[in-house]
């Protein structure tokens, strides 16, 4: 497996451990939810392990059948974490030039491109394990990075989250995956887009991109 292919794989463990996010996002008030652990690192042990053991039992997300794996994200995963200040981040000095429309839309077009990219990396989960760092922050921390290491057949892959404690407990907003961060690695391309097109050209860009990554594979 090549870097890159490495980076797409285990960027999944932001959205189908953590993200990556889970870099897909918090909202609040989720009926059916297990109680949330207190700690950022609980948290991210907590959905990793559900995540993992939800994929291992269901054949269809194995097989990459894109609705289950939006389903498993939007279920044990956005809860946990904050699309809104992802996106924001990865637009930067941009996100003031947005409407409230077009910021929605950004937040959802971005959420999609997330979920689409990693979902075949998703459907491939199997006999890793997640090795986690001692946790270097105080109890006053509002901002922390949880540093992982996922362990398979392949190289060890470092992999951590970063967390904000917000009135609804540790949400993940940001993943780092062998060295690159995901809002970073977008900022640029939005920037790019938007000198180029507008907002509503890195929209549109979003939007094809999804249509693009929604349609039939070949073999």
């Amino acid at each position: 497996m090549n870097f890159l292919m490495k980076k797409v794989f285990y960027g999944i463990a932001f959205f189908s451990m953590q993200f990556l996010a889970q870099l897909v996002f918090a909202q609040a008030g989720v009926g059916g939810l297990p109680p949330e652990p207190a700690t950022p690192d609980g948290l991210i042990k907590m959905v990793v392990s559900d995540v993992m053991s939800a994929v291992k039992a269901d054949p269809e997300i194995q097989k990459g059948n894109i609705p289950r794996v939006v389903d498993l994200v939007e279920k044990k995963i956005v809860p946990y974490t904050n699309m809104t200040k992802t996106t924001q981040l990865a637009m930067g000095r941009n996100w003031n030039k947005a409407s409230p429309e077009q910021q929605a839309q950004l937040i959802a077009e971005f959420k999609m491109l997330l979920i689409r990219t990693y979902s075949g990396a998703l459907s491939q989960l199997r006999d890793q394990t997640i090795q986690y760092k001692p946790l270097r922050a105080s109890p006053d921390d509002l901002d922390v990075v949880v540093r992982t290491v996922v362990l398979g057949r392949a190289d060890p892959v470092p992999l951590d989250y970063r967390l904000e404690k917000t009135t609804n407990g540790w949400k993940v907003y940001d993943i780092n995956i062998m060295g690159a961060w995901l809002i970073e690695s977008y900022r640029n391309q939005f920037s790019n887009q938007i000198n180029q097109n507008g907002v509503d050209g890195l929209i549109q860009f979003l939007r094809d991109r999804n249509k693009a990554l929604a349609g039939p594979k070949s073999n």
